[in-house]
């Protein structure tokens, strides 16, 4: 009776984690999609003032904290920051969003193991630990994915500002163009900067706080050289021109650099991943011959030891593999 008890409070607090996730990063429904996409149509295709600006006030008013994320905003230590990294991943995603999902991965992951037969200690380690770093990592994956889709398509927006300036378009009117023809991540950054012009920000505080907030060198020269530009004068146009050029190139060497260190980096993978392929293994063919690192508390201090050093190895070698341009 008591072991029924015991299932049936698991299978209820997994259910109603589930079901918080499920709730808390739920799309709208299918009508509200269908409003969602023809709004956003409408503001690409219409000339109205009106049209364009109710698509800003739209934006900013999605950027500001939900009651959600003001619930959790005093436990956290750092908030800004890990605010600043939702942004960067180009999702909706939101402080108490991301909080929930800790705590939801925690949870379920935590009693999963403790009801497989884990010992409650290590359970609960492990739950804690897998809920703190998946989160993060999909958050690091996402970013990476999205700089590197704008790393690669920045020097094509660069040329394509730099054909309007020789058009005789203004750089204000050519970052409009670049936001509404570069599809991806260099298309949205520049339609944010675009918006915030046309809200009363300066051109020089927005392509600030785009290039803080995206956190790439290149979007970085890129301000630079338009700050630059605006203090001394001359040809902006070919210094643009030169600019994508510089960029190109240094995507270029970076890819050099990425095939001349491919061999050790996956030497270090082999080196790395070797010691839990064979435990792995060796469990398999005789689960009684390491079982006690599942059940004597000795041998999990001495197993959290052994991974300890491992990460420790794990991360000197994929610094000694790195090589920043």
């Amino acid at each position: 009776m008591t072991g029924d008890l015991v299932f049936l409070v698991i299978a209820g607090g997994v259910f109603s984690t589930l079901a918080l996730l499920i709730v808390l990063f739920s799309n709208d429904k299918t009508g509200r999609k269908a409003a969602t996409r023809l709004a956003k149509v409408r503001e690409r295709h219409s000339s109205s003032k009106n049209v364009i600006a109710e698509a800003q006030m739209r934006r900013i008013v999605a950027a500001r904290d939900t009651r959600l994320d003001s619930v959790f905003s005093g436990f956290l230590p750092n908030k800004a920051e890990l605010k600043k990294r939702l942004q960067q991943t180009g999702k909706s995603w939101g402080v108490g969003q991301y909080v929930v999902a800790t705590l939801g991965i925690g949870v379920i992951l935590t009693l999963a193991l403790i009801s497989a037969g884990m010992p409650v200690i290590m359970g609960i380690a492990v739950g804690v630990l897998m809920g703190l770093a998946v989160p993060h990592a999909t958050v690091g994956i996402l970013i990476k994915r999205r700089l590197k889709d704008f790393n690669h398509r920045f020097p094509d927006a660069i040329e394509l500002l730099t054909r309007g300036l020789r058009s005789g378009l203004p750089v204000g009117e050519s970052i409009s163009v670049v936001g509404q023809e570069v599809p991806g991540t260099v298309g949205q950054e520049f339609r944010s900067v675009s918006d915030k012009v046309r809200i009363g920000r300066t051109m020089d505080l927005a392509l600030q706080e785009t290039a803080d907030r995206i956190g790439t060198p290149e979007f970085q020269f890129f301000v630079i050289t338009l700050a630059i530009q605006r203090e001394t004068g001359g040809n902006l146009a070919e210094t643009l021109s030169n600019l994508a050029d510089v960029l190109r190139k240094r995507m270029q060497m970076k890819l050099k650099i990425r095939a001349m260190s491919s061999e050790s980096k996956a030497s270090a993978y082999i080196v790395g991943s070797l010691p839990f392929i064979v435990f792995a293994m060796i469990y398999t063919l005789d689960p009684e011959y390491l079982g006690g690192f599942f059940t004597d508390t000795r041998l999990m201090v001495i197993g959290a030891g052994a991974f300890v050093w491992m990460s420790i190895g794990a991360f000197i070698m994929a610094r000694m593999v790195s090589f920043e341009i």
